[in-house]
């Protein structure tokens, strides 16, 4: 396969890998919990703006680095960057109806 027929990554493929990672302290991939803003994909690049809960937290740097590795493995993906925002802030409103209803943030 020359590099014309490269294999070509999907916006869905981005997700369902993210949904491997974890923010250590909350049992709930990052996707579910609403923290991936947005994922940009150029050629064989991938782009992933992520939030976390709270600015404060300590494990940021890990979890960046856990979606960067976890992109990159994905065939057709050559680099990734994971750059961590804080506006808009994150509420419990991002989170997938079944993962507030996991820790038990209401209906």
């Amino acid at each position: 396969m020359n590099d014309q027929q490269a294999t070509r990554i999907t916006e869905e493929q981005i997700y369902a890998a993210l949904r491997d990672c974890y923010d250590p302290e909350i049992p709930v991939n990052v996707v579910d919990l609403g923290l991936i803003y947005d994922v940009k994909i150029i050629d064989d690049w991938v782009g992933v703006k992520m939030t976390l809960t709270t600015p404060g937290c300590g494990m940021s740097g890990m979890i960046a680095q856990s979606i960067r590795n976890r992109v990159l493995a994905l065939e057709g993906v050559k680099e990734a960057d994971v750059r961590i925002v804080w506006e808009p802030a994150w509420t419990p409103e991002r989170m997938s109806a079944d993962a507030r209803k996991r820790l038990g943030f209401g209906n």
